[in-house]
């Protein structure tokens, strides 16, 4: 079995960090967005992985090798960013006769995926949410399998939405309806979306199912990354080390190569690796790798790699090799 990852966005709703770092690079309770994808995968069995890159490709083809080089790697460009759909297009090939899992590369997903891969029809990761016209919904016939996937409705029909993983028992029917989608041109909103070429593939024949996700993660934007962070520390609480220097409150997260003295750390708080907390106060904050916070009271924060922070205090946004300091 594969897993089709679309990582080619340019992340334009995480700026500035997205400037400098890919979106799946970004930090999250204790390691990047792709790293949580990926160990999941490694988890469930799945041993060749297919990246679709696009914005700072090389920096996500440079991480998954040196982490991840034990899998079965391809990565393929999207030259041109025309939407979800055009970027597993992009990846057609690999849509063969082999069962197939494509996740979202801002998605972190927890939960019984083992049994989402047992299925012996094709599934959708599904979940109910507040507000489904930012997300793709689903419409359910009777017998439970799907009628009709909308890509962000103005008016849901359900409240169901699809949260960006979906299970491909026979993924040659997608290639198949990928292809007409491109060789019609059938946009919305001037993008190919995947929901769309999944409606094809239905309307062709193909059963989809829907499987209920209980613990999902959007990392899309600063404050959903911040949410995700707290919620995956809740979920998955860490152990850190005593730390005879910083009180350490939990749950957060410390990387044992983190210089941390004299602060209090937490609750959800990320410090990364190689980072460097002095004399201050992080609390529901993601401090990057090696980034320099000093004399600092920071909360709901997000500290890009490599920044330095001094004297400040409140709420920061500060993207990778940025400064924030008091005048």
């Amino acid at each position: 079995m594969k897993a089709i990852i679309p990582v080619a966005g340019i992340g334009i709703r995480l700026r500035p960090h997205t400037h400098t770092s890919p979106k799946p690079l970004l930090d999250v309770a204790g390691k990047p967005i792709l790293a949580h994808i990926l160990d999941e995968l490694v988890a469930l069995g799945i041993d060749e992985v297919v990246l679709v890159v696009g914005h700072l490709g090389e920096r996500i083809e440079a991480f998954a090798r040196a982490r991840y080089g034990r899998l079965r790697l391809h990565f393929v460009a999207q030259d041109e960013p025309l939407g979800n759909g055009h970027a597993v297009y992009v990846a057609r090939e690999h849509l063969d006769g082999s069962p197939a899992l494509i996740i979202f590369g801002d998605t972190i997903v927890k939960g019984d995926l083992a049994g989402m891969l047992r299925s012996q029809k094709s599934l959708a990761g599904v979940t109910e949410v507040d507000d489904p016209r930012r997300l793709g919904v689903v419409e359910l016939r009777p017998d439970g399998n799907i009628r009709r996937i909308i890509e962000k409705p103005q008016d849901p029909p359900t409240n169901l939405a699809v949260i960006g993983g979906y299970f491909l028992r026979n993924p040659v029917l997608l290639r198949v309806a990928l292809e007409r989608q491109v060789a019609e041109n059938l946009q919305a909103r001037g993008e190919f979306w995947l929901a769309d070429a999944l409606q094809l593939m239905i309307d062709a024949g193909e059963t989809m199912g829907v499987f209920r996700v209980e613990h999902w993660y959007d990392c899309g934007t600063l404050e959903a990354l911040l949410q995700a962070n707290r919620e995956l520390l809740d979920f998955d609480p860490p152990r850190v080390s005593s730390n005879q220097r910083s009180r350490i409150i939990p749950p957060s997260y410390v990387d044992p190569t983190a210089d941390v003295g004299n602060s209090v750390i937490g609750p959800h708080a990320s410090i990364g690796e190689r980072a460097r907390v002095m004399n201050s106060t992080i609390s529901d904050s993601v401090i990057g790798a090696a980034a320099i916070v000093e004399d600092s009271r920071l909360e709901h924060s997000l500290i890009g790699e490599h920044a330095v922070v001094k004297g400040r205090s409140g709420r920061l946004n500060v993207a990778e090799s940025g400064e924030g300091e008091t005048a």
